[in-house]
This record gives C-alpha cells, structure tokens and sequence, in this order.
C-alpha cells in the first residue's frame, strides 16, 4: 500500500506520539515527522528510510522492522523493551526538513530538554547534524558525542537516516548508531 502525493498532503501539519516507555536508556530524536510518517503514525516510516534497518545492523533490534504502514505492537514492545525511545525536536509534519524554521527547530530543543529531564534516557541520540547545530546554536558540532550534557543525559549526533542523506547506507548508520546504544546500556559493548 502506498499514499498518492495528495493523499500525504493531507497529513500536514499532524503529529505523531512519541514512543517512550518505562527503562528508557537511548532516546532517539528525529529532526520532524514525514507525511508518511503522520499517514502511518510510526516515526521513521517512509519507505527508503534507513533508521530501522540501521537499529537491526548495530544490533539495537534483534530483527529488521518494518514501519512504512505503521509499528506492529510487538515492534513497539520490542523497543520499548530494549530501553529505546523516539521523539522529535519539531513535533509538526512536513514533506521535507528544510521546511522548518529555524526558530521552530530552537523551540523544538528548549522543549527537548524538559522531555529529556521529564523521561530520563542515559543517551540522547539526535538524528542529523544540519538540525542539530541550528537548534541548539552549536555552528560549529560535528557527528559523535557532543560535550556538553542534555537534562543530565549524554548526548550523541548521529547521522540522519533518510534517504536524501545518500552518502549513508544502513551499514554506515548502523555503525553510527552502536556507539551511543553501547554508551546507553541498549546493547553490549562487544559483538
């Protein structure tokens, strides 16, 4: 099944729950919700999107999920159960990321740090570099393990996994992402 431009259209503007869960350790953060992502209500869903098929190769999920019509219960208990959680610093879906404003994205990390003191993850993992240095006013950050803290929590920026970042592969992501889930607790440090 698949949406005609129009059909997506109509999800503008809509939001998508965060999944969190009791035990959260790593608390991935998108930059903003697709329209696929509002039509299906699963974060990362679009179909060429790289962030599950990345969590299964650094070993976050002992399977390959798939979200492009929407997070089957027994995915969303298997994240939830492995201490994982996602959320978005710009709560509002758009077709595209540069959309968003940057005022939107410095809003959108101010409330970041109350849901991160609110929900207490060990890492925070944000998805996007681009994003990251407009919202959090930091030009000059580079992908890896920020210095300075989030509401107690570190703080990682990991590579974007939407397809439009076409220098990454799930292979690469998933590298990416196995250094702040190994930090969190969410998997074991040795393979």
């Amino acid at each position: 099944m698949g949406f005609s431009q129009t059909e997506l259209e109509r999800f503008r503007g809509r939001t998508v729950p965060d999944l969190v869960g009791p035990g959260l350790r790593l608390l991935f953060v998108g930059i903003n919700p697709s329209l696929w992502t509002a039509a299906t209500g699963a974060h990362f869903a679009r179909p060429g999107n790289r962030f599950y098929p990345a969590l299964w190769r650094a070993g976050i999920t002992d399977h390959l999920i798939d979200a492009s019509l929407g997070m089957a219960p027994q995915d969303r208990t298997h994240l939830l159960s492995r201490g994982v959680g996602i959320t978005n610093l710009v709560a509002r879906a758009t077709a595209r990321a540069d959309e968003l404003t940057s005022e939107e994205l410095r809003e959108g990390a101010r409330h970041l740090v109350d849901f991160v003191a609110e929900h207490e993850p060990v890492v925070v993992a944000v998805a996007g570099i681009t994003a990251y240095r407009k919202a959090f006013a930091a030009p000059r950050a580079r992908i890896g393990r920020q210095p300075e803290p989030l509401a107690g929590a570190a703080v990682w920026v990991v590579p974007n996994p939407s397809g439009l970042n076409a220098h990454e592969t799930a292979e690469t992501l998933g590298d990416a992402y196995r250094a702040p889930a190994v930090e969190a607790g969410a998997v074991p440090p040795a393979r």
